[in-house]
């Protein structure tokens, strides 16, 4: 039994207190930062297959050695980076995964300049509106929806990598364009009227 002072969290949201933060100040919140939405771009793919936590532990050593999630950086790395990329112990070693990244970040780039940012053209899934849920489990939330169905088609008719309908929720969930915070939860928003 919690205590009155101890705060209800989504079930997925562990006593691990990296998890803990993360949901409490950033799963599910809205983000419309162009560098903040490639940095979730390249973790989401980086976790296929694997838990958040472990991503979320590496989460430092992706910055540093993705030069910050710069992606005009990101998208002119050459292979002598790749390679060191693939040697580094603090990121997700997988060769397929750090290859998408680059390719993706040169994707990246072309939607910023066909939109005029990657918010504009990301946001344009939930009619740039964020779709609230009032999920009583976490179990009771889909793992892709209509929305990141169309995202994740039009990402992969684009080239990008990594980018299925479930990793798409997972991203959108991360960003905020859905709220999925159950009922029970602190962090729960209903829809404004």
């Amino acid at each position: 039994m919690k205590s009155k002072s101890e705060k209800i969290r989504c079930a997925w949201a562990t006593k691990d207190p990296l998890y803990m933060d993360y949901h409490d100040k950033e799963w599910g919140t809205p983000v419309h930062d162009d560098g903040k939405l490639f940095e979730f771009l390249i973790l989401e793919g980086a976790q296929a297959g694997l838990s958040w936590i472990t991503i979320l532990k590496k989460r430092e050593n992706y910055r540093k050695a993705f030069d910050g999630f710069d992606p005009k950086k990101v998208a002119n790395y050459k292979e002598k980076k790749i390679q060191s990329l693939l040697k580094d112990e603090g990121i997700i070693r997988n060769q397929l995964k750090i290859r998408s990244a680059v390719t993706n970040a040169q994707l990246f780039l072309n939607i910023q300049k066909e939109y005029g940012s990657f918010d504009r053209y990301i946001w344009s899934f939930v009619n740039q509106m964020t779709i609230y849920n009032s999920w009583k489990t976490i179990r009771d939330a889909p793992n892709e929806t209509p929305e990141s169905k169309a995202m994740s088609k039009d990402l992969k008719k684009r080239g990008f990598k990594f980018v299925g309908s479930t990793i798409c929720y997972a991203f959108m969930q991360a960003t905020g364009m859905v709220m999925d915070h159950t009922t029970d939860c602190f962090c729960f928003v209903k829809k404004k009227k």
